[in-house]
């Protein structure tokens, strides 16, 4: 899949520039219709970031939080211009037949605004990272060794219709010393061109290089390629969006990439669980924002369970709004009850519906869930409902996915909620970041080795 068609799939709306004279705007673009020119332009772009992260990795913390800090009211006050910016977006996206998860993700308002600012001026309140001794040790020889946190250097992020995703990766990146380059898909364009122009204004205000934060979003999909290719420019590039999107980022990639992954999650709940809870969790999971990745896509029942519960919780998410995708034991328990569902097919099962849809399957067994779970699961984040600690136990050891909940929603794995101030994605892989990424795995570790002339036999 190409990148046109990542985006297409996931209702991001191409935009065609063109420019009469070659100029440099506000976020440091050099434009030039010449296509020839795309990828000059893109690695001038990383190239001045590359620049840009040299001073940022020394910086002190005082001058990142204060720049920081500058920016948090900046965005404030800047509600208006970045609200009329995103309704230009929004009102494309209608028009254009974006669905509505994807439109609610994509909607900014003086509170969503101010809630952005707030994450900011969280980041700030965190320590830096940079410097920390991850270990150390003497050796027997006298060699002293430290392990320590360092800037990863440049990093790149492509994501599509989440403009909060422009202000936490920069904030992120920043307060770990790092530069970013963004691209933030045609869908937030406007959205995006006024967030980046806020954020460079406000480094630039406060000692910091503008560079540190700019945009290749004016060269559009061919830009992403060249961003992909810039090895030895850009450290680090982490997609965030569709499944389309980040398979197309990963397999295309000379750059390192991070893979943040589709949330296929589930909500299982056991044969001793408290239902009240569950109908809550479960509830809270699917419904309090379906177009984010966190959100549920697969509730599975415990057979023993099953006729106390889903009297419970099919009427409940049928009132809800929800559209229920079950099996056969499901959709009999429905029909007792006069609930309308579709019958779910495999494709359900491993669906991210990022839309009020749910599958609903009853399962035999603790061992049927979790294989149900090993079979389907993107590898986000799932939860048991439960009061069996044997049960919870199991589940947690036995389902390999990079947040694991007992007794609470799948609305709870996001960088803020866990106290990382913000996040650039959640992680499903399995290397040095896992789960949601914030400041330390933004940075890399390096040695430092200190002798005293110590030479080796």
């Amino acid at each position: 899949m190409t990148i046109a068609e990542a985006e297409h799939a996931h209702g991001a709306q191409a935009h065609v520039h063109s420019h009469d004279d070659d100029h440099h705007d506000e976020q440091g673009h050099t434009h030039d219709p010449a296509p020839d020119d795309v990828r000059g332009q893109v690695r001038a772009v990383c190239a001045r970031a590359r620049e840009a992260a040299r001073a940022l990795a020394t910086a002190p913390r005082t001058v990142k939080d204060a720049a920081l800090t500058a920016l948090a009211d900046d965005l404030v006050a800047a509600t208006d211009r970045i609200v009329a910016a995103n309704a230009q977006d929004v009102a494309r996206g209608e028009a254009g037949g974006m669905a509505a998860g994807l439109l609610d993700r994509l909607r900014l308002d003086p509170a969503r605004v101010a809630a952005i600012a707030d994450a900011v001026r969280d980041v700030v309140r965190l320590p830096d990272p940079v410097g920390e001794v991850v270990r150390g040790s003497t050796l027997t020889n006298g060699l002293r060794l430290r392990q320590v946190r360092v800037p990863m250097g440049v990093v790149g992020m492509v994501y599509e219709a989440r403009p909060n995703v422009t202000v936490d990766a920069a904030v992120l990146a920043l307060k770990a010393g790092n530069a970013a380059v963004l691209r933030g898909g045609s869908a937030a364009e406007a959205t995006n061109t006024v967030l980046v122009e806020v954020i460079r204004a406000a480094l630039e205000r406060n000692g910091l290089p503008a560079d540190a934060v700019a945009s290749i979003d004016a060269w559009g999909r061919e830009g992403v390629v060249h961003l992909m290719q810039a090895r030895g420019l850009v450290d680090l590039l982490v997609p965030r969006g569709g499944a389309g999107l980040i398979r197309t980022v990963v397999e295309n990639s000379t750059v390192p990439v991070i893979e943040t992954g589709t949330g296929n999650c589930h909500v299982y709940v056991d044969a001793s669980a408290d239902l009240g809870q569950a109908l809550a969790i479960t509830l809270n999971a699917k419904t309090r924002r379906v177009g984010v990745c966190n959100a549920a896509e697969t509730l599975l029942v415990h057979a023993d369970a099953a006729a106390a519960f889903l009297p419970l919780v099919l009427p409940a998410l049928r009132d809800a709004g929800v559209t229920l995708h079950t099996d056969e034991r499901t959709a009999a328990a429905a029909a007792d009850l006069g609930v309308d569902v579709l019958p779910a097919g495999e494709k359900d099962w491993g669906d991210e519906y990022l839309s009020m849809d749910l599958a609903v399957g009853v399962v035999d067994s603790l061992d049927a869930a979790i294989a149900h779970i090993r079979r389907w699961s993107s590898g986000h984040t799932e939860a048991i409902c439960t009061t069996d600690l044997r049960a919870a136990d199991r589940f947690t050891a036995e389902v390999d996915s990079a947040v694991v909940a007992v007794n609470a929603s799948t609305a709870f794995t996001d960088g803020a909620e866990f106290g990382l101030g913000a996040e650039v994605g959640i992680s499903t892989q399995k290397l040095h970041a896992r789960g949601p990424m914030g400041l330390a795995e933004l940075t890399s570790t390096k040695w430092v080795v200190t002798g005293d002339g110590h030479t080796r036999p």
